[in-house]
């Protein structure tokens, strides 16, 4: 076990490397970030005394070699544009995003797992054909042509919801809805599959056998099993609704994470750019490593794959 969990640890590790090290290039290829800090018709020295201040005259490797020896301190740096440490800004939309991605779980949850739980039921009926059908719609249409549609229905026709920023539950059905619709076709999904395999496993006909109701068997013996891999799913899901929500958050003017991830985009602010990143990379690395520990525990035979 002890060897299993440090192999693991160290896959977590390199996965950490190589994604500092491709968010470190690929921030750089938007451009210099000098021309946006500096006043229009500034002069080359001035250009150059910014360039400078901030870092951006070093070599590239010198410039990696500063950014992982300040990670190891646990120092994302400071923000071009704000002029404040990555970790204030992080931590100051940070419960904003929590917020949203919570709300949106829950949505995706309730619409998920119980409409993944009909169409396994009634395989080859209505609810079934419904059920592809919707996830056929979760999964293909974005999540910001389903919040621009919402604004312009409910906001701009009906007038029933503000358009965006934050304040109420008012303000966040929408941005939750948008963001919970793939998700909810996702846990849809995976609700139908692992509910077919466990109707189909040997105790759940032996429960039938024994003459006990279908919605108990249903409930008490399949929905019991089959829950583990979609909560284990809604978990991941969870961490990426917190980092990932950019284009909900800007469609509307949600501030979040997301929200702040394409601000450093725009304003090329390589460290909020790199800090957000690498957050939420470690989060979804300790969350499928704690997900391997967790298996590799109850099952014995993970752990000993090469």
């Amino acid at each position: 076990m002890k060897q299993y969990i440090l192999r693991r640890l160290g896959y977590s590790l390199l996965s950490l490397v190589l994604l500092s090290l491709t968010i470190f290039l690929f921030i750089r290829l938007t451009g210099d970030p000098t021309t946006l800090l500096t006043e229009p018709g500034a002069s080359a020295a001035d250009i150059e005394a910014v360039r400078h201040r901030l870092g951006l005259d070093l070599p590239l490797w010198k410039q990696y070699a500063v950014f992982v020896f300040s990670l190891l301190r646990g120092d994302l740096g400071d923000s071009f544009y704000y002029q404040t440490p990555v970790f204030e800004l992080y931590f100051s939309r940070l419960p904003n995003s929590l917020t949203l991605a919570i709300a949106a779980m829950g949505f995706s949850l309730v619409l998920g797992i119980p409409s993944g739980i009909l169409a396994s039921v009634r395989v080859g009926r209505f609810w079934d054909n419904a059920g592809k059908i919707f996830a056929l719609l979760g999964l293909s249409v974005p999540s910001f042509l389903v919040g621009l549609l919402m604004i312009l229905f409910f906001s701009v026709y009906l007038q029933w919801l503000p358009s965006s920023g934050t304040g109420g539950i008012s303000h966040l059905l929408m941005p939750a809805f948008a963001l919970g619709w793939y998700f909810a076709a996702a846990h849809m999904r995976m609700t139908r599959s692992s509910m077919l395999e466990v109707l189909g496993s040997e105790y759940v006909k032996l429960a039938r056998l024994k003459g006990l109701p279908e919605s108990m068997v249903i409930a008490k013996h399949a929905f019991k099993n089959a829950l583990i891999p979609v909560l284990t799913l809604a978990g991941i899901n969870l961490i990426q609704m917190i980092n990932v929500a950019v284009v909900v958050e800007t469609v509307f003017a949600w501030p979040g994470i997301g929200r702040l991830l394409y601000e450093g985009v725009s304003f090329r602010d390589f460290p909020v750019v790199q800090g957000i990143v690498i957050m939420g990379g470690a989060m979804i690395v300790a969350t499928n490593l704690l997900v391997d520990i967790v298996y590799a525990t109850i099952d014995p035979r993970i752990r000993m794959e090469k």
